[in-house]
Parts: C-alpha cells; structure tokens; sequence
C-alpha cells in the first residue's frame, strides 16, 4: 500500500539540536514506517543519511538572526508550492504560521504551536510583533492547530475563542549515556560526581532564568561548583553581566553541548539539576533532565507543574532567588526525600510522556486529516 507523503516544516535542524527540532525528530522515528516523510531543514552534512529513508530538502543558514530565518521560512514555503505535491503538511512554530494560507489548496494543513515566543527576552519590538501577527494568523487559519503546553491551549481559547489540540512532548528513554566523553569533561573541568549543580538550555537569555540561580546561590555563600550548558553567544551582554557580577561563584560556562547522551551523563552525575526558566511551552529538557534520576529543583511555572507535581520535583517561587535559595538548602538536608522524587519522577514520564504514545497522538489526527472530504 503507498504511504501518505509527509512533509515537516518550520523545522530548522535535522539531526536536531534540541526543543522543536527534537520534536520532530522523535516523531520521524516513530512514523517513518507509516509515511513517506521528507524535512526541509538548514544545510547540514549528516542530514541526508541520518534517518535512512527520509528525504532531505536542505537550505543555507543565512546570517542576520530573525530576517535570515524569515527569508528560510520562505524558502521553503516557495519549495512546498512549486514543487512536489504532499498529502499533509505538519508545521511547526508560530515563526513559520505566517505562511500557512498558501498552502491550503496545496494539500491539508496541521500546524503546531510550541510557545508564546514572543515572551522570550530575545526579541526586540519589531520581532515581537511579527510573532504577535503570525499567532493570530495561526489561530484564524483553516489549519488543524494543535499545541505541545495544555496551559496554552487554554490562552488559546480564553484569547481567540478557537479550540486547540493539546499533544504534549515527550521522551525516548534509552540509558544511552557517554561516560567516557563525560569523565574526560570532569577531569577538563576538575569536577567530581555528585558535587556540582547543572544548569541547561539551548541558548542562555534572560528568559532561562540562569540570573536567579546565581543570585540564589550567591545568596546562601554557596562554595560548591556550578555548570551551566548553553549557546553563550545568543545574549552576548547578558551572559557578560553573569559572568562579571558572580565572579565569586565557581562557575564553570560550557558553551552549547549538542551530544545528548554526553549532556544526559552529565547531568546524571550532577548532585542536582536547577531549572529556574521563567517561560516555557512545554520544556523537553526537564524531561531529560527527569530521566537521568538526578534530583530537580525548578521554577513554579504552569507549564512545569502541568507536567510534575511536588511528588516529582522540588518547585521555588519563579524568579524569587530567596525562595530558590532555601530549596537548595533544604535539599541539602533531605537526600532521600530527593531521591524517592527522583524516581517517582521518572516513572512518571515513563507511564505519561512516552514518544511512542504521542506519536501515535499524531498518526491518529494525520490520519483523520487525510480521511476527511
């Protein structure tokens, strides 16, 4: 029997490098069976045979931030019109809605909502408007919409009165660590298992919350070490002022760590993994962070507790480094009961945010899509 053709797009990434392009990703693997399935991403040499029978369409990376994104986005919206008919279309970000009324005659639409990006601190005025703009063409469109964050969903329909279909992210358990590479990074670093706090994003802004982590720990004398992963070139003066107003704290900045397995090993060998983010849709990487079984102390935001409760996780106040700072103190004094919410927390995601159940979500609603007159 042929498969439906399948397109992914708005995706930048493949393989991915975290957030929407990890996505999609698990998607992909868990549907290449049932799809003939092709991705437009950035210009990448281990793109064309990284998932053996998925098509590649590949596009250069051009610079200059917002505007080179747009013009991708556009890019590959002139690809999808000119060339190759697709049974279904699955978008992916609101950056990219802008361009779903052309493809309506072109073949049935499913667009995906993974924030509200215009909170994040990164934008600027003009940028946020644009995004602003393309949220609203994303909930007036004809397309199906569905949303990763239940909670937005519910903006969705308190704002815009439009029903949003809620499918959650998930999570590919595989134990899949790099102790070698890991090891060779502590010795680099002159760390040692268990004694060292992890922070974790693909980029380092504001947003992140990495300021009030350290302004926690500043705050309690905090003498131990403290790792922070991420893309420091993303908010250059933010990450300027860090790195000069906490000269005092023994702070180790990684720089972006694409390898997920090694990320994950080192994470598993934090004593704990501070998640202080102040906006999310619905973070992946508290669930990876979850699935290593390193305690996690993060912000009280709606889209984490949509996800874990306090059986799971240690919540503080979001963006109150006070309350962050008596968390770890009080974690400091009960490592069982940190452990014994460790474990409930992963056989949470276990047993609610499989990949392989969510895509199923996903095979379900593409394939009333493609069965409807």
């Amino acid at each position: 029997m042929k498969k439906p053709k399948l397109i992914f797009y708005g995706v930048k990434y493949f393989p991915s490098q975290g957030g929407t392009s990890r996505v999609v990703e698990n998607i992909i693997k868990n549907l290449k069976d049932k799809y003939d399935i092709t991705i437009l991403c950035y210009r990448n040499s281990q793109a064309p045979g990284y998932m053996p029978g998925i098509k590649v369409i590949q596009f250069s990376d051009w610079p200059g931030g917002s505007p080179g994104a747009l013009f991708y986005f556009l890019r590959s919206a002139l690809y999808l019109l000119l060339f190759k008919k697709f049974d279904l279309i699955h978008i992916h970000k609101i950056d990219a809605a802008l361009f779903i009324p052309w493809f309506y005659k072109k073949s049935k639409v499913i667009a995906t909502s993974h924030e509200s990006a215009y909170l994040r601190d990164k934008w600027s005025k003009i940028e946020r408007q644009f995004l602003l703009f393309s949220e609203h063409i994303f909930i007036k469109s004809k397309a199906t919409v569905t949303c990763i964050s239940n909670p937005l969903t519910v903006i969705y329909k308190e704002k815009y009165g439009r029903d949003v279909i809620y499918i959650p992210n998930g999570i590919t358990i595989k134990n899949h660590y790099k102790e070698e590479k890991a090891q060779q990074l502590l010795k680099k670093y002159n760390l040692s298992e268990n004694q060292y706090l992890f922070f974790a994003a693909r980029r380092i802004m504001k947003t992140k919350g990495c300021h009030t982590m350290l302004e926690a720990l500043n705050r309690i004398n905090f003498k131990g070490k403290i790792v922070i992963a991420g893309d420091l070139s993303h908010a250059p003066g933010y990450v300027k002022v860090l790195q000069t107003k906490y000269t005092n704290l023994d702070t180790i900045y990684t720089g972006y760590i694409g390898d997920l397995p090694l990320l994950l090993t080192l994470i598993k060998k934090a004593q704990y993994f501070i998640f202080p983010s102040e906006t999310e849709g619905m973070s992946i990487m508290l669930l990876e962070a979850a699935s290593t079984l390193t305690p996690i102390i993060c912000s009280d935001i709606k889209e984490n507790r949509e996800v874990f409760n306090d059986q799971h996780l240690t919540f503080f106040e979001n963006m109150n480094p006070d309350d962050l700072g008596d968390k770890i103190n009080q974690a400091d004094s009960a490592p069982l009961q940190l452990k014994t919410k460790a474990e409930a927390a992963l056989t949470h995601i276990k047993n609610k945010y499989c990949w392989e159940n969510i895509a199923d979500m996903y095979h379900q609603l593409y394939q009333q899509e493609l069965h409807f007159n």
